[in-house]
């Protein structure tokens, strides 16, 4: 009998247009995502207020998952190039949704809040491992869907549902703990998944791209330069999902997920109406227009006075942000040969990871020396580098 797991009923497939060979696997990112997206504002409420820890600790909690998906991103490539992308894809959703039990438990367990937390880490470690594998199986199976020339189209398709869930998720979170408390968020968290398996195990499998076992730091140093853009550009986004509701309930204003939706809807519809801007105009000069962008994003963020402000600054920088993934990840593939595609594109996403899993504690500290609004002068400093850095590094053909 054939696992789900195994390639072996691998059959030829002829290239299939753009949306019918990318709607699936853009759906199963967008449910994939929900379980890493539903969790992260209801998170900081919870820890900080139900079970009394501090900023850091919410930092903590936050970019844990991160780090494990950095750390398992390269094993995550390479097992898309070996064994294809279906073995990673339907390992990873299912651990991304125990991550969802793990929250309901740690809500519904008698147990001290020390133990919570506990429960809690736990459940941030394993979605981190399922994240990994899912969007880079994902991400590497819609490339093979629709071609290698399609591969900008990919990362834009697979960018926006990733950002939509984002978006979406974080006023999802809050409404569902405001009615059912965290562990109705695990609920969401475990079948949101689920529902992406139901989808990946009826999508035939493609040929694994097989090649020789390389090192990670061969991969990175082929793909470094677009990543650090990308790390960079990724700050203001996991400052504002560790602290934008905290920042929000210190001012005592009510619907913080309301500006998180807001970067998510820019986020969205630029990449409806300008995933073409990199291959036209050319991804340093598209990147360099959307880290300006992102900047002024974050200043309004950190000087809001009224929630409109801080909304306003919220959908601004995901204007920004938008177009850099696309830009620097079309940049990342071309650098290595398509034996090397799965792990490229694992790579080239652990620089968000880096600065999702590093943001998290670091801007938690700066918030306990100098109040919750350091989070976005970090993001907006952040901004600032990368636009510094753009003109000096070689990003190689196509760049300009």
């Amino acid at each position: 009998m054939t696992s789900l797991f195994s390639s072996a009923s691998v059959r030829p497939l002829e290239t299939p247009s753009a949306f019918k060979g990318l709607a699936p696997v853009v759906l199963a990112v967008f449910l994939g995502f929900l379980a890493i997206s539903v969790p992260l504002a209801a998170l900081a409420l919870e820890v900080r207020d139900h079970l009394g820890f501090g900023a850091a600790t919410v930092g903590w909690a936050i970019g844990l998952q991160s780090l494990a998906t950095l750390l398992t991103r390269h094993q995550a490539g390479t097992l898309c190039d070996q064994r294809g992308p279906r073995a990673a894809v339907i390992l990873g959703l299912p651990l991304a949704a125990c991550s969802g039990l793990a929250y309901g438990l740690s809500s519904a367990l008698p147990i001290d809040p020390l133990g919570k937390l506990a429960v809690l880490l736990l459940g941030r470690l394993v979605a981190g491992l399922g994240e990994s594998l899912f969007l880079t199986g994902l991400m590497s199976w819609g490339i093979a869907r629709v071609g290698a020339a399609r591969t900008g189209k990919v990362m834009s398709w697979t960018g926006i549902a990733i950002y939509a869930a984002l978006g979406l998720g974080a006023p999802l979170g809050l409404a569902v703990q405001a009615s059912y408390g965290f562990g109705g968020v695990g609920v969401v968290a475990l079948l949101a998944p689920m529902l992406a398996w139901i989808i990946a195990v009826r999508l035939p499998a493609v040929a694994a791209a097989g090649g020789q076992r390389v090192p990670f730091h061969r991969v990175l140093g082929l793909i470094w330069r677009p990543g650090l853009v990308l790390a960079l550009a990724t700050v203001p986004y996991a400052a504002m999902a560790a602290f934008l509701t905290l920042d929000y309930a210190a001012h005592g204003w009510p619907n913080a997920g309301t500006a998180l939706l807001g970067f998510g809807a820019a986020y969205v519809f630029v990449r409806l109406v300008g995933s073409g801007l990199p291959d036209r105009f050319g991804a340093t000069r598209v990147a360099v227009g959307s880290l300006i962008f992102e900047t002024v994003g974050q200043v309004l963020v950190w000087r809001a006075s009224t929630p409109a402000m801080a909304v306003g600054g919220a959908t601004l920088t995901g204007l920004g942000f938008s177009l850099v993934f696309p830009a620097m990840g079309v940049l990342a593939t071309r650098s290595v040969p398509p034996q090397q595609r799965g792990r490229a594109v694992g790579n080239f996403i652990a620089f968000a990871d880096i600065a999702m899993g590093v943001t998290g504690p670091a801007v938690g500290l700066a918030t306990q020396w100098f109040g919750i609004t350091a989070a976005f002068l970090v993001g907006a400093g952040a901004t600032c580098a990368a636009l510094c850095l753009l003109p000096v590094l070689r990003l190689g053909r196509g760049s300009d």
